[in-house]
């Protein structure tokens, strides 16, 4: 597809793009650009076709493909020196999970902004995958040049992704709700189990059950990533939270209540939910996610 494509940050999904796009022959050269050594220290094992380059300056002329994995808080760093170096000809993308925080980037002409439905809780390039893309969606906003986003497009499916087109708006009201809430929701749930245990003096995380142990799971995403993510989707992730408490004292009120019945009419649609998941393929339907035990 290219002759020069740059990753810029090589975390999990900048590694992950790596590595697919050896796989799938993206490129004829691959370059990167990390700033941590420990990063490049495993980058540089993963294949001898890798090329570093150590500044975001005059080496951006050659890059016909830039994709930026780096935090979303250090774009005000990064786009300055791009806009300034970047080819005319270039196509850039990025990879972050909000998109009108973003809004302003694109007055780059060169800009389309995409989101990658897939990750883990696991951080760094030494749990980067091949296929880490596979038959996953991934968002494009659809604002900028056709041209521009019909060749985004055509990346991330090579990467074997299920491609979609939405507005920046629509994006973000949706994901605080598929994504960034039940993250939120995770990261408390484990603070409130950390309160019990100092008030109580009692070790309770040893006995962890399913629901604990998964909802953990979450919990140890990446931090500087989810903070970003939370403060720039402050009012869809306020409105979400707040929709959220209502439901939870709606429920409290049915426990209080012994409210059999409509108790358990809450509880059975909710799991038309996890049917509607593995129907369109976003998850197994082995029990326990098919963990092997």
């Amino acid at each position: 597809m290219f002759n020069n494509v740059l990753i810029v940050g090589c975390g999990l999904i900048g590694s992950s793009i790596l590595k697919s796009s050896i796989k799938n022959k993206i490129s004829k050269n691959i370059y990167v650009y990390e700033k941590l050594k420990k990063n490049i220290k495993i980058i540089r094992k993963i294949n001898k076709r890798i090329k570093f380059i150590p500044n975001l300056n005059k080496d951006l002329e050659m890059m016909n493909f830039i994709i930026i994995c780096a935090p979303m808080s250090e774009y005000k760093f990064i786009f300055p020196k791009i806009n300034k170096f970047m080819s005319e000809d270039s196509v850039i993308t990025e990879v972050g999970s909000t998109k009108r925080n973003l809004i302003k980037f694109t007055k780059n002409k060169n800009l389309i902004l995409s989101h990658p439905i897939a990750g883990s809780e696991v951080s760094g390039p030494k749990f980067g995958s091949k296929d880490l893309f596979n038959k996953k969606w991934c968002i494009l906003i659809n604002k900028g040049k056709k041209s521009k986003i019909n060749t985004v497009k055509k990346f991330w499916k090579k990467l074997g992704s299920n491609v979609i087109l939405m507005n920046a708006k629509e994006h973000d009201k949706i994901f605080a709700i598929t994504s960034h809430l039940p993250h939120l929701i995770a990261y408390n749930l484990i603070k409130t189990a950390q309160d019990y245990q100092k008030v109580e003096k009692k070790n309770i995380i040893k006995y962890s059950a399913g629901g604990l142990r998964d909802f953990s799971r979450t919990a140890a995403s990446n931090e500087i990533m989810w903070r970003d993510i939370f403060f720039s989707n402050k009012d869809n992730m306020i409105n979400s939270i707040n929709k959220f408490i209502k439901n939870l004292n709606l429920i409290k009120k049915k426990i209080k209540a012994n409210k059999d019945k409509e108790l358990k009419k809450i509880l059975t649609n909710s799991k038309k939910v996890r049917k509607q998941i593995i129907d369109w393929k976003q998850d197994v339907s082995k029990p326990d996610f098919g963990r092997e035990i």
